[in-house]
């Protein structure tokens, strides 16, 4: 019998630039120790808090900042296994179920990846749409693509 609990409760962030109706760039950092371990700000959602309530805690956490506009959420929840060499190291999960928001960092935000006593960024960089599809995590852009695609389509983006 499998020691895995099924799906973690998870917030992820599609973070746009403070300047994204000029630039169109995307935030996305790169996860310490992993090689193209570039992705949107994600974390799990503790008990007792709700999805915004960890969507700001982790942004602070991960990024150094929670100086952020929520402007949408994405209606459903989106599921997703870990792979399996790492699904039982990293967490007693078989993966994740993610509510996605899609936020652009105020003017002022200050990005401060070693603002948390252990990082889990080591860089972050600004890119246009085709360019996050190539940097992105393979396993996380079909997701991706999905969500900014609905942003899109309902015209936040």
């Amino acid at each position: 019998m499998s020691r895995l609990k099924e799906y973690r409760p998870n917030v992820a962030a599609v973070v746009l630039s403070p300047n994204f109706k000029e630039d169109g760039l995307f935030f996305l950092a790169k996860r310490k120790g992993v090689r193209r371990g570039w992705q949107f700000p994600q974390g799990g959602i503790d008990d007792n808090e709700t999805p915004q309530e960890a969507l700001l805690r982790e942004l602070k956490e991960e990024i150094g900042t929670d100086a952020v506009e929520i402007i949408a959420e994405y209606p459903e929840w989106i599921k997703y296994d870990f792979p399996q060499s790492s699904s039982n190291k990293i967490y007693p999960f078989k993966g994740q179920n993610q509510k996605y928001f899609l936020v652009q960092l105020k003017p002022d935000a200050k990005i401060d990846l070693a603002f948390h006593t252990t990082p889990e960024f080591e860089e972050y960089i600004y890119v246009d749409e085709d360019e996050l599809f190539k940097k992105a995590r393979y396993l996380k852009r079909r997701t991706y693509k999905t969500v900014i695609e609905y942003f899109k389509e309902k015209g936040y983006i």
